[in-house]
């Protein structure tokens, strides 16, 4: 490095340095920038450097969290801007770092949004990587006009829905955001490896065990540019938190990143200080080490070109609690095990992360096993509904474990529920039971009779049912049912079967499923849904039933049947030649299986 580049570096550092310190006891803290260090930020609190002004040859410097909580410099070789590089109208700034840990470590993930400051003014973020495996610490750089259009409100969306890819000699390189690591505290490696896929899809890069979260850890450092900061996805018992790097801070707010974690536009997701522990060089995948610690407020849009979080904003999570009581060892009774955590309030994220940590509080006790099979209770509470009832007995099968299972039927209710295409249902809690039984508790229906195949209306009979247990003896069941007091004469089915053969019977197809009404509508279908662990009978009369998106009328006159047409026409309802009428069941202690039809002939 010659004496004048030198010296250019070393001025631009102290420059910067002075910056950070002359701000550092007010970033952050809600109170107004020092007149003196606005005057020489500009009247704007901060300097710009131009996009216009950018040029090959350029020097600058970065600030990131290499170890600790304080920004250290790296040179940055300004190498030129690549035209629409980040969608229509959108350039991208290319540039090589220099100093001993970029050239060490390459591009991290959690590096993005790291600020690049020519001649102690702000030019943008670092945001971009170049190629997987690149020998070379090249990164692109968000422009700040763009990260400053978040902050004032003239949000933009990102170009063809992402980065577009350059053809080398050598193959392909890819143009993509720098990964945003996502760490899993509390979750086992297994937990992670099953689940990531939904997460690396959001551009989110999981990782277990290598960071933590402690929401009482005060961290007395201002945020800073350069300072890391976390998005909160769950936190408490089970933690998981985004983190990358601060570009831009004034009193009230921040902008990060330089790229969006989701995109999904209005976010309510916690933000955290964070402590990096250590960065972790690799060729494939470089990350940091992250622990996050005090809440400093909230991030309310994810956008193309930046995050933006505000100081002093709550978000709004949603609290669960799992209690796990397990299987006796050995014959010696252990207590239940509550875990309790927070998930955040999110369209895109919040499904994946209920079911990645329910799943994780049933795999983190000594009783998991691959037999084991859950007896589920619980309620999800929706403000203004009845709460959602949450009942079952979930064992193994021959692709998923009992707990896999468990995670997934909880999953499936809750998106049900939250994934409502009309309203979006405002849920204040989720409560779980799950006791475990240490073996697999499924059972088919092997046949079925009844005690007559003649009766008479109002009569009362019996069916006998047999159903066979995974690997156990047969067993029978008995369930005595009356018949209804008006029925027509003749042959008529009698169904003997489990919960999801009802069910098919009595909810609306599922594209009308789909298009319910509305919340209120959701749950009534939630709460009228079979228990799994019951055998049914039910009757097949010969009147016409109508499923409603809410509801199922039995034994429909033909004139009713004529006005709820238009209802059928706008596939709003299912009009069937049968009504269903469910004449009893019985629990099995099992996860039934099955169904047979018989008939029977009324008098």
């Amino acid at each position: 490095m010659n004496i004048r580049l030198k010296t250019r570096w070393v001025v631009q550092g102290l420059a910067v340095c002075w910056m950070l310190t002359g701000l550092a006891g007010v970033y952050g803290q809600g109170v107004a920038i020092p007149a003196s260090a606005a005057a020489a930020m500009g009247a704007g609190g901060q300097r710009i450097f131009p996009l216009a002004e950018v040029k090959r040859g350029l020097h600058g410097v970065a600030y990131t969290v290499f170890e600790g909580v304080n920004p250290e410099p790296m040179e940055v070789e300004i190498l030129g801007v690549l035209k629409d590089s980040l969608g229509p109208g959108q350039d991208m700034i290319l540039a090589r770092l220099h100093g001993a840990k970029p050239e060490y470590t390459g591009v991290v993930a959690g590096m993005s949004g790291s600020p690049v400051y020519i001649d102690g003014r702000l030019v943008g973020a670092l945001s971009y990587r170049i190629g997987q495996f690149s020998k070379d610490p090249i990164a692109g750089i968000t422009p700040i006009e763009y990260m400053l259009e978040v902050r004032d409100g003239a949000v933009q969306a990102a170009g063809s829905g992402g980065i577009r890819q350059a053809s080398t000699a050598g193959g392909q390189a890819e143009v993509q955001p720098m990964e945003t690591p996502l760490v899993f505290g509390g979750f086992s490696q297994e937990a992670v490896d099953r689940f990531g896929d939904r997460f690396r899809a959001l551009g989110l890069t999981p990782v277990a065990g290598l960071g933590g979260s402690d929401a009482k850890a005060l961290q007395p450092e201002p945020v800073v540019p350069g300072s890391a900061v976390s998005a909160v996805l769950v936190r408490g018992d089970l933690s998981m938190a985004g983190t990358c790097t601060v570009t831009y801070v004034d009193p009230t707010q921040l902008l990060a990143c330089g790229h969006p974690i989701t995109q999904y536009g209005p976010v309510d997701m916690p933000m955290t200080k964070a402590m990096v522990v250590a960065t972790l060089a690799s060729p494939l995948n470089a990350f940091k080490i992250v622990n996050t610690t005090e809440t400093v407020g909230a991030f309310t849009e994810d956008r193309a070109s930046a995050i933006l979080g505000r100081f002093g904003v709550k978000a709004r999570m949603i609290p669960v609690t799992v209690e796990v009581v397990p299987t006796p060892m050995d014959g010696k009774g252990r207590p239940p095990r509550t875990f309790h955590f927070e998930v955040l309030d999110n369209r895109q994220l919040t499904p994946s992360a209920v079911l990645v940590s329910v799943y994780q509080s049933l795999q983190g006790t000594n009783a998991a096993a691959a037999e084991t099979s859950f007896r589920l209770t619980g309620e999800l509470a929706v403000e203004g509904q009845p709460p959602v009832q949450l009942k079952a007995l979930i064992a193994q099968n021959d692709l998923n474990s009992g707990a896999i299972n468990t995670a997934l039927f909880v999953g499936d209710r809750f998106g049900r529920l939250y994934g409502n295409a009309l309203e979006q249902p405002v849920i204040t809690g989720m409560q779980l039971k799950m006791e475990a039984i240490a073996e697999r508790r499924t059972a088919l229906i092997e046949s079925a009779r009844l005690s007559k195949i003649e009766a008479l209306p109002g009569e009362t009979i019996e069916v006998e049912i047999t159903v066979h247990p995974y690997q156990a003896a047969a067993r029978v069941v008995r369930v005595p049912v009356t018949l209804p007091a008006e029925l027509t004469p003749g042959t008529l089915r009698v169904m003997v079967s489990d919960g999801a053969s009802v069910d098919k019977l009595t909810t609306p197809p599922g594209g009308a499923a789909q298009r319910a009404s509305g919340v209120s509508d959701t749950v009534a279908q939630i709460n009228r849904l079979h228990d799994n662990d019951r055998v049914y009978v039910t009757l097949l009369d010969h009147a016409a039933q109508a499923v409603l998106e809410s509801e199922t009328l039995p034994e429909v006159p033909l004139s009713m049947a004529n006005v709820l047409g238009p209802l059928k026409d706008a596939q709003k309802m299912q009009l069937t030649g049968e009504s269903v009428v469910e004449l009893g069941s019985s629990e099995t202690g099992y996860a039934i299986a099955g169904s047979q039809t018989l008939n029977l002939v009324v008098r």
